[in-house]
């Protein structure tokens, strides 16, 4: 019985140090901080649309997940498309981020029309240019 605890105790022991050596390394690994600042500049204006900074009530939510379906049920669009930022904030849908072509930029806003009136979209999609 003494020897099961034993064998047991040091199992779960080294075990316990297993798991825990990746997530150590990981959090000794912070010191440099993901560098996104490039992509999301127009997001340090306050006023600007942001999903952290929108009510989203069930509504909003719903349109957002809508919209959102319908862009990644979308084949023609590019991966560029397929990321943009979809904020519903009172009805009010924002639509950000780079798209490929201006073709690409108005199949997504077209998705949103589905799901909220002209007047309630705010298309600030841009047009990634490609790099030669």
């Amino acid at each position: 019985m003494k020897q099961n605890f034993s064998v047991t105790f040091c199992s779960l022991v080294i075990g316990a140090a297993l798991c825990a050596s990746p997530l150590i390394a990981y959090q000794n690994d912070q010191s440099t901080a993901p560098d996104n600042t490039r992509v999301n500049k127009q997001d340090r204006n306050q006023p600007e649309a942001t999903a952290d900074r929108a009510k989203n009530d069930l509504t909003d939510r719903q349109t957002m997940a809508r919209i959102r379906r319908d862009v990644l049920q979308d084949k023609s669009l590019s991966t560029y498309g397929h990321n943009v930022k979809i904020v519903a904030d009172h009805g009010r849908v924002t639509l950000k981020g780079p798209v490929r072509s201006e073709e690409e930029k108005h199949a997504i806003e077209e998705h949103a029309r589905k799901y909220a009136p002209d007047e309630n979209i705010d298309n600030q999609l841009t047009i990634k240019e490609e790099r030669k």
